[in-house]
């Protein structure tokens, strides 16, 4: 049967793009779709901010007329600057069991990155490091998060075949939400808070938040990430595009922001009712009743999804984190949450692990970046 390899060159081309794993997960209850919507936004440069920096090329594969996989290549020139490595990353790589497609899909987006100069190519990786990453090696039986990606379990050794090796692995934990918190853990909390003087800000509209914290939440995030694998510094113009996309829609239970004596950002937990079941139900659309699926998630939620923590690098050795975390526990105590699904951590950044290690939890995903020299 004849294979094909596309570039994309229309926006119609480019909504067969993202519709297609809708095909190639059809039936499968633990693939969750992206937002539609987003994800024609973020693949398109011209409304993303971070076309400022990156450049991008999509690829669909066709067997006889039929789609059967598809493969973005982007070149982040902040990421190029930062590490100094001259890498090109692909992403949104989805394929039918079809070695062949997959090897041409492969073949096409690796010419384009040598014909770039680039010495690697890396992924699956996004624009930045805030869109879906890592290819899911461990937990296929597990449902996936509006965060993260979800693949069949051959595209590892697909990958492996095609000389791609790990770099880097992500894992996932599902921790379950205490029925009491212990009056010793209280204790402590109120020692931290009287010996650092940190406390937590609480608002009433999602506009102050905005308004008091918007601009220092995403400086924040840029100084605590600074050294994780991938990340590269946010511009002006994408924290302005954040706080409008983000911010407006946080939940004020299960979000928490640590304040100074001065009124300072210390620290901040962001974490929303899960909107699996949701995204699934309304195929990511939001109409003609996508909508009211996302919004009956949000309202009395069993499982939460950890999305952001981060604490300023000179009070992470001083404990406020157990601030922050004790409060997310009353929250979701008080709404009847069941378990929370903490979203990729770096398998080596054991200080955030640190974080579930007195909770009953699994480890239950595992996803990597893979790499390969051109």
């Amino acid at each position: 049967m004849a294979l094909e390899i596309r570039e994309l060159a229309s926006p119609r081309e480019l909504k067969a793009f993202v519709n297609f794993p809708f095909t190639l997960y059809k039936g499968n209850p633990n693939w969750v779709p992206a937002l539609v919507l987003d994800d024609l936004s973020t693949l398109n440069l011209r409304k993303n901010p971070a076309g400022e920096f990156c450049q991008s090329a999509y690829w669909m594969a066709y067997r006889d007329g039929k789609p059967v996989g598809r493969i973005a290549g982007i070149v982040n020139q902040a990421y190029i600057r930062k590490w100094g490595n001259k890498y090109a990353r692909f992403g949104w790589f989805d394929v039918d069991d079809d070695f062949e497609a997959a090897q041409a899909l492969v073949a096409a987006f690796e010419d384009w990155a040598r014909r770039r100069g680039l010495e690697a190519v890396h992924g699956p990786l996004g624009f930045t490091d805030l869109d879906r990453e890592g290819l899911l090696v461990e937990g296929f039986d597990e449902k996936g998060t509006l965060a993260t990606n979800y693949n069949h379990a051959y595209y590892g050794p697909f990958l492996e075949r095609l000389g791609y090796a790990k770099d880097v692995d992500w894992i996932e934990f599902q921790v379950k939400v205490p029925e009491a918190i212990p009056d010793k853990v209280l204790r402590v909390n109120d020692l931290i808070a009287k010996r650092t003087g940190v406390r937590l800000f609480t608002w009433k509209r999602n506009s102050e938040l905005v308004r008091k914290y918007g601009a220092q939440l995403f400086e924040l995030i840029d100084e605590a990430y600074a050294g994780l694998y991938g990340t590269t510094p946010l511009t002006r113009r994408q924290v302005e595009v954040y706080i409008k996309q983000y911010l407006g829609f946080v939940d004020t239970r299960f979000t928490k922001i640590m304040i100074d004596e001065h009124d300072k950002l210390v620290g901040f937990g962001i974490a929303m009712p899960s909107l699996s079941d949701a995204l699934i139900k309304s195929r990511g659309r939001l109409f003609p009743l996508g909508w009211w699926h996302l919004l009956s998630a949000l309202k009395k939620p069993s499982v939460i999804d950890m999305y952001l923590v981060a604490v300023r690098p000179e009070y992470q050795s001083r404990g406020v984190i157990a601030i922050l975390m004790t409060d997310l526990n009353k929250s979701a105590m008080e709404e009847g949450v069941l378990y929370a699904e903490t979203n990729p951590e770096l398998e080596s950044n054991f200080a955030v692990q640190q974080l579930w290690k007195d909770y009953e939890r699994r480890q239950h995903k595992r996803r990597r970046v893979y790499l390969k020299k051109l």
